[in-house]
């Protein structure tokens, strides 16, 4: 694999030289010099990237397809490209999950009965109309195969599936449907998997939400975390797939999550966008509404990047300096 990314860089910037372990030197396209400036690892550095640097005019990324999207390569190229980083590669850069002793199989509840199953049941006609007041329509039931239970540990809850790209399931998500102190319940599993894996479609621009109802109601190529941060399996699919374009769709509350994941696909050369959704979510928002908002939402750039970085700071100053002053007041 190293040969062809040396291939590839040399056809694209001439000959090289080895300089020291991974490192190749070539003439800088950035820079006049005598001397090949531009350094490039070819082989995954102990973080997992491959990253260059040109010593002249400081050009630098942490991937080859940044560069190569710096300097706007053909269709060849990136087709090469594509060729050598979709196959099985480890990027160790990206965090590890940890399992904390949890069990790697898992298996829908033994109780598991499928919606769309006609039954005079008046649990399953409540499970439904929870559903419905969800905006969940009965082809998205058919399509996530989404189930409930009357009886066990997941009673009174519905249930929804997660399947890799074999089709094999790796998680799903149960959620009472009746008033209760306990509305989740999910399987004791790592969370480090692709939700609805079997259904994304890497050639296109995908949508990352956090929980699988969020999913449903953008339905486009929707990837729920099952929670409010984004783990290592999806971080490294996104990288290996090549996919160019992420929309990140996260409650308000985990809105520093969005930024610092937004921030690690940028610097892998990955155009993001940040939808801002306020104090609504895209189950509530529906259909319509949430994929116009997406649609409206531009590019995030790295000025925009840090406006929102200083924001937070500004906030969390604020709220010290309330805590401080309210302290005072109180004694």
């Amino acid at each position: 694999m190293e040969d062809r990314i040396l291939t590839l860089l040399e056809s694209v910037l001439g000959k090289s030289k080895k300089t020291s372990g991974n490192n190749y030197a070539f003439f800088s396209p950035f820079a006049e010099h005598y001397k090949p400036k531009l350094e490039i690892n070819i082989g995954l550095n102990s973080k997992g990237d491959n990253p260059w640097h040109c010593w002249i005019s400081d050009e630098k990324g942490k991937t080859i397809r940044s560069l190569f999207k710096k300097l706007k390569v053909s269709k060849e190229v990136w087709d090469e490209h594509n060729s050598i980083f979709s196959r099985k590669y480890r990027y160790s850069n990206l965090p590890n999950s940890e399992n904390n002793g949890k069990t790697e199989s898992v298996q829908l509840p033994k109780e598991y009965i499928p919606l769309w199953k006609p039954s005079n049941s008046v649990i399953r006609k409540h499970a439904i109309k929870y559903l419905e007041g969800r905006g969940i329509t009965p082809s998205e039931i058919i399509k996530h195969e989404v189930g409930y239970c009357e009886e066990g540990i997941y009673k009174h809850k519905v249930i929804v599936p997660s399947y890799d790209s074999d089709g094999k399931l790796n998680y799903f998500v149960g959620r009472s449907f009746y008033e209760t102190n306990h509305k989740h319940k999910n399987p004791d599993v790592s969370k480090d998997v692709v939700g609805f894996e079997m259904m994304v479609n890497w050639d296109l621009p995908i949508v990352i939400c956090e929980g699988v109802f969020d999913a449903m109601a953008i339905r486009m190529n929707a990837i729920p975390l099952f929670g409010k941060s984004p783990q290592s399996k999806l971080q490294t699919e996104i990288i290996r797939r090549g996919v160019e374009k992420v929309y990140i769709v996260l409650d308000s509350d985990a809105f520093k999550n969005a930024l610092r994941f937004a921030e690690t696909l940028m610097n892998g050369g990955i155009t993001v966008y940040v939808v801002e959704l306020g104090d609504s979510d895209p189950s509530e928002m529906g259909f319509d509404e949430i994929n116009k908002k997406i649609k409206n939402t531009e590019a995030l750039t790295l000025r925009k990047l840090m406006e929102y970085k200083l924001v937070g700071v500004w906030e969390k100053q604020r709220r010290l300096t309330m805590m401080v002053i309210s302290k005072r007041f109180t004694t």
